[in-house]
Formats: structure tokens, C-alpha cells, sequence
């Protein structure tokens, strides 16, 4: 008998030894059981942005998998994960890396049941207690005083839960991570006069005031992620004109412009965004300004000279298509496919004080069905007298003969031209990447819109536009509307 308790001391001896020296060497042990386990593989994954990366792999038996590994493992945000893509829930390594989780077949926050981390218990416990807040409230949506009541419980849980427990991680993230307190007044002595928008000034200003954006371990956290996105793609920005969300951004990239690691984080999230765009007014504009602010001026010290290279000549290609660019003349043939110049037609020299380049294939059905709202609407506005725009319709497609075809067969009343016969290129002229695509211009023959409006969109366009730049409402004929006109009494 003295022998077994022996080899039983030895045994836990042992395993207290093998988990003292895992930890000591930045190791870790970590045991999830649950009686809903599958066998088969499991995974340990890292949060990075809206992705895992796979840090581990186990096979879990009977109801338990184990993940034993020698190297260091950061504090932060884990994920325990089904497959290399399907997360189950999060876990924390912070006090502890030899722990165990054991959880219930819908991984609710009430059933994780931790030994060995007091930081994963805590964080358990907070998430449970606001998931049964969420539940309260909505039994009792419709009682005043009960919902007042739960609003002052989870408040003061709140407060002391983050007073007890401030040494551990997942108390530091919510402190970071809660939102700004905005002061319900102006300042006195401030020149501004509208609350809300001197508020959402405020909090466009503050909002990173609250997280310490040196700690890089934060770059794997879900927490991290969602700010940057509501931050970026958010209301406060996302409906804002171009050099309003430069200059928001810009604020953000330039806290962390001498930490390159945090810089490329922020940044390689961003900017293919802003640059790819298809729906969003003047985010091109917002992704050169960016190149231009800091690759161009040397502040990214991670890019090769062909990233490099290759930005600029992306910048270089955006900037002739650009909101207030120049838009570039267009003289092509039309269906009569004339090979002498003379005969083709101008995109500028029209008329109308607005011109559409209407960049469309009849193969593709998204722009056959906009292209026959847009011969509504033009010859509603013609039967009125008030055509206030041209429709310069440009055929992208190679087959000339089916283009033709098309035209004819629909009766389309533009200004229909295509084929080979053409000054420029004009996919390049105005980053044209396929059909339908829509350009206006204005009396100048400036860009005033290249992003695609649906049809019942474009007057309410132009006349928000004429609002703000009142100077094009009122003002007379362009020298491009009046050879426009000029041409127009030669032809009648």
C-alpha cells in the first residue's frame, strides 16, 4: 500500500514538474473537455483581423483534447477551433499555460467550467454575467423601473469587476476597448455652435484615447479588429467626403507612424480597401493620399522597392480618374465605324452642361437592365425639354458587329460609340476594369462622379451636386457646350 501512494506522489510529482518546467520555458498545456466532443482533430488558433492563423493541432479522444507545446506563447486572445476555419470560442493565456476548460455542447459562458487559469474563470464569469444582462433586458423591455434597475446592476458589476481584477489581460481590454465618455455640452469659449457635430468631432478625435496602441500583443485580439473596422468602415467616417476621412485616418496612422509593426497592421488592412472600392464615393482618393503621405514619403519601412514601384504606379493610374481630375476627351467612332477622325464624336463637345460616359456590354445583363432604365429616363427628360445631361455611351465589347446589333435592335438614342477607333485608351484613361461604369462630368469636364449610380440616382446626384457648388448651377456655357452648341446648329 505504501508502495502505490508512492508511485501516486511520484506520478503527481512528476506532472507538477513537467507543468512548472513548460511554464518556466514559456510553454503551455492546455486541456478542453467536454461530454459533446468529438473525436477527430482540433486547433488552436491566434486572432489576426477578421482571420485565425493555426498556431497547434491535437486529436481529441473520449471527450478531451490536449495541446502541449515547448515554444513561447504570447499573452492575448485565443480560439479553440473545429477546424482551420470554424472557431468555438475564446480563451485567454495570461495568468496561466497550464489550464483546463471543460464547456457544454453550446459553449455558453454560464458552462465553462476553468482549473488552472483564474484569469479564463473571470473572464467566463464577466461574459456570463452580461450575456444573462442581454437576456434580462429583454424580458423587461417594457418595464421603466426594472430597466433602470438592470442598467444600475450591470454598471455597478462593471465598475467592480474592473477594480478587483486590473492586473489581468482581459480587464485591460475592456478598459481599452469601452467606449469614450463624449460631454454632452460644447465648451465654453469654443467657437463651435452645432452639439452634434462638435460631439462627433469629439469622439472621431478620442476615440483611440483609451487603448495603448504600443502593446502589439493587442494586434491579436478580435478587440483590436472590430475598432479599427468601426473606425474605418464605421458610421463616423464611412458617409464622410474624402479629405474628411484622410485627415481622421491619417490621425490614427500618425500615433503609431514610428512603430512599423502597428503602422503595417493599420495600414495593409486599409488601404486595399480604400483602393478597391466599387460603391463608395472618393475612397480612391483616400488610398492615394495615403501612398502618397507615407510610402512615397518613406514611412513604411517594410515595402520592397517593387511594392513600391508598384504603388506609385497605381497612384499614378487613380489620379487621372479622381473626383475633380480632368476628365480626359474621348473621340471615337460611332456605329457607322467610320476609320476617319474626322467623322468620330466628342465626349466633351456636347450641349448638355453634364456628360455620362456610360461604359456598358451587351453581354453583360446588369448593364442591359441599367441601360434600358437609362433610355427611360432620357427620353422622359427629353420629352420634357430639360435633357440636362448627355449619354455618351462607349460599347466594351469586341465584337463590334454584336455591339451594333444591339444599338440598332434597342433603338438606344445616346451617343453610341465603340470598336478599335479610338484617341486614347480609355480603360486606362478612366480606370475602366469592366462593365457597367459610369463617369459624369461637368460643364468643365471635370469628374464629378466615378463610381456606377443607379439610374433613379443620378438627378438626385446632380442636384445635390448644384447645391453644394452653386457656382455650376447658376454659371453659363462652357466652352465645351458651346462648341457643343455650335455643332448642334451645323447638324440641324
Amino acid at each position: 500500500m505504501k508502495r502505490m501512494r508512492f508511485k501516486i506522489l511520484v506520478s503527481i510529482l512528476s506532472t507538477l514538474f513537467a507543468a512548472t518546467t513548460l511554464q518556466a520555458q514559456g510553454g503551455y498545456a492546455i486541456r478542453f473537455k467536454s461530454p459533446s466532443m468529438a473525436d477527430g482533430k482540433y486547433y488552436i488558433g491566434q486572432h489576426f483581423r477578421d482571420q485565425f492563423r493555426v498556431l497547434d493541432s491535437a486529436t481529441a479522444s473520449q471527450g478531451a483534447v490536449k495541446f502541449v507545446g515547448k515554444h513561447k506563447i504570447d499573452k492575448g486572445v485565443y480560439v479553440l477551433m473545429k477546424n482551420r476555419k470554424t472557431s468555438m470560442f475564446d480563451f485567454m493565456i495570461d495568468d496561466s499555460r497550464t489550464f483546463t476548460i471543460t464547456f457544454d455542447e453550446k459553449y455558453t459562458n454560464a458552462g465553462m467550467k476553468v482549473k488552472g487559469s483564474k484569469a479564463n474563470e473571470l473572464m467566463y464569469r464577466y461574459m456570463a454575467k452580461q450575456d444573462w444582462g442581454r437576456e434580462q433586458a429583454k424580458e423587461d423591455r417594457n418595464d421603466k423601473e426594472k430597466m433602470d434597475a438592470l442598467s444600475k446592476e450591470m454598471v455597478s458589476f462593471e465598475e467592480n469587476y474592473l477594480k478587483k481584477n486590473q492586473q489581468y489581460l482581459f480587464s485591460q481590454l475592456i478598459s481599452m476597448f469601452s467606449n469614450v465618455d463624449i460631454p454632452d455640452q460644447i465648451p465654453a469659449g469654443s467657437r463651435d455652435t452645432n452639439l452634434r457635430e462638435w460631439q462627433a468631432h469629439y469622439y472621431r478625435v478620442h476615440y483611440w484615447d483609451n487603448v495603448d496602441l504600443k502593446d502589439h500583443s493587442l494586434i491579436y485580439t478580435p478587440h483590436l479588429f472590430n475598432k479599427m473596422n468601426m473606425y474605418f468602415y464605421g458610421p463616423m467616417l464611412y458617409y464622410q467626403d474624402a479629405d474628411t476621412i484622410t485627415k481622421y485616418v491619417e490621425m490614427l496612422l500618425d500615433k503609431v507612424v514610428d512603430d512599423s509593426t502597428m503602422l503595417r497592421y493599420f495600414m495593409d488592412y486599409a488601404l486595399p480597401r480604400y483602393e478597391r472600392s466599387t460603391k463608395n464615393i472618393g475612397w480612391d482618393q483616400v488610398f492615394v493620399n495615403l501612398v502618397n503621405d507615407y510610402y512615397l514619403k518613406g514611412k513604411c519601412p517594410w515595402a520592397t522597392k517593387a511594392e513600391l514601384y508598384n504603388k506609385q504606379q497605381t497612384v499614378q493610374f487613380l489620379s487621372q480618374s479622381l473626383i475633380g481630375a480632368m476628365g480626359q476627351e474621348l473621340i471615337m467612332a460611332d456605329t457607322n465605324q467610320s476609320p476617319d477622325p474626322k467623322d468620330w464624336i466628342s465626349s466633351h463637345a456636347v450641349p448638355q452642361k453634364y456628360v455620362m460616359l456610360w461604359f456598358w456590354d451587351p453581354d453583360c445583363s446588369h448593364c442591359k437592365k441599367q441601360t434600358a432604365e437609362l433610355i427611360t429616363l432620357y427620353d422622359s427628360l427629353t420629352r420634357a425639354g430639360n435633357k440636362i445631361f448627355e449619354v455618351y455611351a462607349v460599347g466594351y465589347e469586341s465584337d463590334v458587329a454584336k455591339w451594333k446589333g444591339y444599338v440598332r435592335k434597342h433603338k438606344l438614342p445616346f451617343i453610341n460609340v465603340g470598336g478599335p477607333n479610338v484617341n486614347i485608351d480609355y480603360q486606362e484613361a478612366y480606370n475602366v476594369h469592366g462593365a457597367p461604369t459610369m463617369i459624369i462630368l461637368n460643364a468643365d469636364r471635370q469628374i464629378i462622379m466615378n463610381k456606377t449610380l443607379a439610374t433613379k440616382n443620378v438627378l438626385p446626384f446632380i442636384e445635390q451636386y448644384e447645391k453644394k457648388h452653386p457656382e455650376q448651377a447658376h454659371r453659363g456655357p462652357s466652352k465645351w457646350q458651346l462648341e457643343g452648341i455650335r455643332r448642334a446648329k451645323v447638324e440641324n
